[in-house]
């Protein structure tokens, strides 16, 4: 791992709780830590913060927050908190609140900071800076709290399960926002989730938490495809994939998008931007696997595989981890297959396959310009 890092190892007796986790990732993009209620993702953050004090020590991009000798106070500390709950002042107006920690002077982007139009632009507020708190929607709350929080001008933005209070509708109102956050602003950001499809839409690093400790840590898609920890082995496993968007039919509407080994055919109402990065989620119940390319079928997406590594799924089922390309140097998907199938087939453990693709889900990535395909080819999309 090259590059500034976050890196944390924090230690010590909670109440009845026990923490004791270490990880680093590099100092950008999205870190979800993910894991289930109780398992110590809140304590980390707020020990991140300064708010609770354990052994260890923290140190980002470079800057000692604590260690052994010294401990820096939540006030020195640059970060931006956004809790659950958005707590906004409610005497205050929009505008107000998104000033509040500069004092009522809009910070600019000249200097060097993060600006207020920026932040305005980005979170979609312009229509609601004279409203009052009162009168906003639970997302409408939530994007103001992330706005004043960028406009701390933090070096680090903690998000504590930001959509956990809020319905499904404001969830998905939210999540283009907090997309948009991640291509347009280079700010390192922990995001904590229990969700496992807000952390395969926004995340890149992954760090797995369990009973107070961190039991994997690393790149999302690599966590996804480790037949040894337990994503893969969930009956709604998927990988999560870069893809870059390299051409478009318009007789058929279908955009062409390449991940390492692959390529794929994707149905789209408008065509987006050629070079544009986009996430392919692709689901291990959506892929199947042949010995020859099929003929005579729906399906548009059959790629050469190898099985790089082979799990039991439960009593009946076997988890196939594909590496994609003739040579199997290319990106890695997640098969699951009965295992009347897989041993009326001969597969094990480096066998040549061709992987069949049934359905993905798309969603805008980070560095991607919002376009009129951005709504277009979200959601799921059968590729047949």
């Amino acid at each position: 791992m090259t590059g500034p890092l976050i890196d944390i190892a924090f230690r010590g007796r909670l109440g009845g709780f026990d923490l004791d986790a270490a990880f680093a990732v590099p100092a950008r993009g999205v870190t979800a830590l993910f894991g289930p209620s109780g398992c110590g993702k809140t304590s980390v953050l707020r020990c991140i913060a300064g708010l609770q004090r354990l052994a260890g020590h923290c140190r980002v991009a470079g800057e000692s927050w604590q260690d052994d000798t010294a401990f820096l106070p939540p006030h020195r500390r640059a970060v931006g908190y956004v809790f659950q709950e958005a707590s906004l002042f409610a005497h205050l107006s929009v505008r107000r609140n998104l000033l509040y920690a500069s004092r009522g002077r809009p910070p600019a982007a000249a200097d060097g900071g993060i600006g207020f139009d920026e932040v305005v632009a980005l979170l979609g507020l312009a229509p609601l800076l004279t409203r009052a708190t009162a009168r906003l929607s639970g997302g409408e709350r939530q994007r103001v709290a992330i706005g004043r929080a960028l406009l701390s001008q933090p070096r680090l933005l903690l998000m504590d399960e930001p959509l956990a209070a809020l319905d499904r509708a404001a969830r998905e109102e939210i999540l283009p926002f907090l997309e948009r956050l991640h291509g347009s602003l280079s700010l390192p950001v922990l995001y904590v989730s229990h969700d496992m499809a807000e952390v395969e839409r926004l995340a890149d690093m992954l760090v797995l938490m369990s009973a107070g400790r961190v039991t994997a840590s690393g790149p999302l898609a690599r966590l996804q495809t480790d037949p040894s920890l337990p994503l893969a082995l969930q009956r709604d496993a998927a990988v999560s994939l870069e893809a870059e968007v390299t051409g478009h039919d318009p007789a058929y509407g279908l955009a062409r998008l390449e991940v390492p080994g692959g390529r794929f055919l994707v149905p789209v109402d408008a065509p987006p931007a050629t070079g544009r990065r986009l996430r392919l989620r692709i689901g291990a119940g959506d892929v199947s696997l042949t010995l020859e390319p099929a003929r005579g079928t729906t399906i548009l997406n059959v790629l050469p595989a190898r099985i790089d590594a082979v799990a039991q799924a439960g009593p009946h089922q076997m988890l196939a981890v594909l590496a994609l390309g003739v040579d199997g140097a290319g990106a890695r998907l997640l098969a699951r297959v009965t295992r009347r199938s897989w041993d009326s087939l001969g597969l094990a453990e480096g066998m040549a396959v061709h992987a069949q693709v049934k359905s993905a889900v798309l969603a805008p990535r980070a560095g991607s310009e919002t376009d009129a395909g951005a709504g277009a080819i979200a959601g799921a999309v059968p590729l047949r």
